[in-house]
């Protein structure tokens, strides 16, 4: 292989993940992400930042236990979640010196479960040019909700037959690194981050691409951390089925 072809190939990728009070569900997570990060190749090196925000429980903790050397964790009290997306994007992209175009920042949730082939499809796109994706999500339980909530679930969370469909969800969004700065990056937002910045990114002319291919799974509490997040708009189905 030429030298040419071998930077061609060398990606850099942080893994990003928001987390508050998820002893719970956060180790699952990690171990999930850990799983992604051992199928990509030897031209892409990673790293797992996790940013424990105002939390009470042994979250910080569990993290920096699971990781060890492969990641790091942060702890902050920024409150907003687009403001803890952003501490862990900025601690990223200050203590490397990777090429912005040649690193892609992959987010995801603590309550999340990613596939094992989550990093490598994200670095597939980013490798054809694409500057941001829009992954889609399903519900591991509806055990909270009333009976007829997965039915209305699903028939409601629209995905076109091609597999491209509207949902934008930090749980599941990846984005280029010069394309994140260029669009200003997260906004600090209390909830609708994702969607704020990925409007930028249209703005801008990014090339993006939305596909159910790429699907993480989220818990289906009906409590969540984020007003008016995902939780809530899960939940608000139990009133439509009322």
């Amino acid at each position: 292989m030429t030298e040419s072809a071998r930077r061609a190939l060398t990606w850099h990728i942080s893994v990003l993940i928001p987390a508050r009070d998820e002893e719970c569900l956060l180790p699952r997570c990690l171990k999930s992400v850990l799983s992604a990060v051992s199928r990509l190749d030897e031209f892409t090196t990673a790293e797992i930042i996790v940013v424990a925000d105002s939390s009470t429980d042994r979250t910080a903790q569990l993290a920096a236990g699971i990781l060890g050397k492969r990641g790091n964790v942060l702890l902050t009290t920024a409150g907003a979640a687009g403001s803890v997306r952003a501490v862990a994007a900025n601690y990223a992209l200050s203590r490397n010196k990777h090429p912005p175009g040649k690193w892609w920042l992959a987010n995801t949730d603590a309550d999340c479960i990613v596939p094992s082939g989550w990093l490598m499809e994200q670095l597939r796109l980013a490798r054809e040019g694409v500057e941001a994706f829009a992954g889609t999500v399903s519900v591991d339980s509806f055990e909270e909700h009333g009976p007829q909530v997965p039915e209305r679930f699903r028939t409601s969370y629209r995905i076109a037959s091609d597999g491209s469909h509207p949902h934008v969800h930090g749980a599941n969004l990846g984005v280029r690194a010069d394309s994140y700065l260029n669009a200003g990056g997260w906004s600090p937002l209390q909830t609708g981050e994702d969607r704020d910045l990925w409007n930028r990114l249209v703005a801008r002319g990014a090339k993006l691409v939305s596909t159910a291919r790429i699907e993480v799974v989220t818990s289906g509490r009906r409590l969540g951390r984020a007003p008016n997040g995902f939780a809530d708009a899960l939940a608000a189905h139990n009133e439509a089925a009322a």
